[in-house]
Order: structure tokens, then C-alpha cells, then sequence
């Protein structure tokens, strides 16, 4: 692996939505670049947080009492057990900042479940 990441060259190396690729790992935690549009499905993770990071676009997450906005350059952290839905009515780019081996859908499981542990 490179010492320099770029993410607008991984982002060029993959289409498919709903479907985040590993880019590097730090310690227990992966940094997976994904590309979203449309609306996920609701779920949690019931022991971990996990970190959004808008690249490029904007992006919703609803949750059950709101919903926050996220575009380029912002990001949250949406604390563990928490049920969302990210969607996006235009493509949006994000880095996930996620414990390696947690599964995008939680237990919700369903078509948008993506395979764990493909780099990019």
C-alpha cells in the first residue's frame, strides 16, 4: 500500500451504489469510501458509532425524532444503537469511518446489504 490515499482516484475505480470499499485500516477500524443515492434502508448498530464524512454532494440522515443534513466537507457521528436511514437525492461520495466487519444494514440485512471487506 501507497503512503498517499487519494480519494478521488479510488472513487473513480468503482460505480456500484450502496456498496462501501475499504481504502486503509488503523488498529480495529476500517476508512471505506461509498457512493449513495436514493434511500437506504433504516437500521442500527447496536455497538458501535459510525462516522459520516461527506467527499462530494450532499446527503440526509434521518433518524426517529429528526433528520440531519449533511454536504462537502461536514461530517457527524451518528452514536451506537441509533436507528437511521442515510439518502441522497443526487449522487453523494462519503468516507465511513467503521470497527472492521460491521455489516452496512446492521441486523435489518435486505438487498443493500454489501459484502464486507472489499478493498478498492
Amino acid at each position: 500500500m501507497s503512503d498517499v490515499i487519494n480519494f478521488t482516484e479510488k472513487l473513480g475505480k468503482f460505480s456500484d451504489l450502496w456498496s462501501p470499499r475499504v481504502i486503509a485500516e488503523m488498529n480495529d477500524y476500517q476508512f471505506k469510501l461509498v457512493k449513495i443515492r436514493g434511500e437506504f434502508v433504516w437500521h442500527d448498530h447496536k455497538d458501535t458509532d459510525e462516522v459520516f464524512v461527506v467527499i462530494e454532494g450532499s446527503m440526509g440522515i434521518e433518524m426517529r425524532d429528526r433528520t440531519i443534513y449533511l454536504t462537502a466537507g461536514e461530517m457527524t457521528v451518528i452514536p451506537k444503537g441509533v436507528e437511521h436511514r442515510p439518502f441522497a437525492r443526487e449522487e453523494c461520495q462519503i468516507l465511513l469511518i467503521e470497527p472492521q466487519g460491521l455489516v452496512n444494514t446492521g441486523e435489518a440485512g435486505g438487498e443493500l446489504q454489501a459484502e464486507n471487506d472489499v478493498w478498492v
